[in-house]
């Protein structure tokens, strides 16, 4: 997916390794990259050059600034997670629903993939929101 520039994502699709690095810093901003190593590379099994070719990856994707700081880089993503989570909920739900949230809830209480807290929690929303 392209994007414009004013939009509030970024102008490719960010994989499953690149969001691991965006969480950490949504979390939190202005970090290094060998404090998103420190975050990540244990549990991950990635290395520090891993983390940096994500790193610039996202950085020419548009989702994170890089600030120089003395011989090192500071990340911050310049895409808010709820934007992110937002548009790929749209994504989602156009390519597998036809768009319609109704039709994957649907899917979702076929499937058993809803317990009763998430019925409970769903049905809440929905008083909520209805006047």
């Amino acid at each position: 997916m392209v994007v414009s520039p004013s939009d509030d994502s970024p102008g490719e699709r960010i994989t499953e390794a690149e969001h691991a690095v965006m969480e950490v810093l949504w979390e939190r901003p202005r970090l290094t990259a060998a404090e998103v190593c420190e975050a990540l590379c244990a549990v991950r099994g990635w290395s520090l050059p891993t983390v940096k070719t994500l790193l610039a990856r996202l950085v020419s994707k548009g989702a994170l600034a890089a600030e120089p700081d003395g011989r090192r880089y500071l990340y911050t993503p310049l895409i808010a997670r709820a934007a992110y989570v937002e548009g790929e909920s749209r994504r989602l739900l156009d390519r597998l629903f036809g768009g319609r949230a109704a039709s994957l809830v649907a899917h979702l209480a076929e499937s058993e993939a809803l317990s009763a807290e998430d019925l409970a929690e769903i049905e809440a929303l929905l008083k909520e929101l209805r006047p």
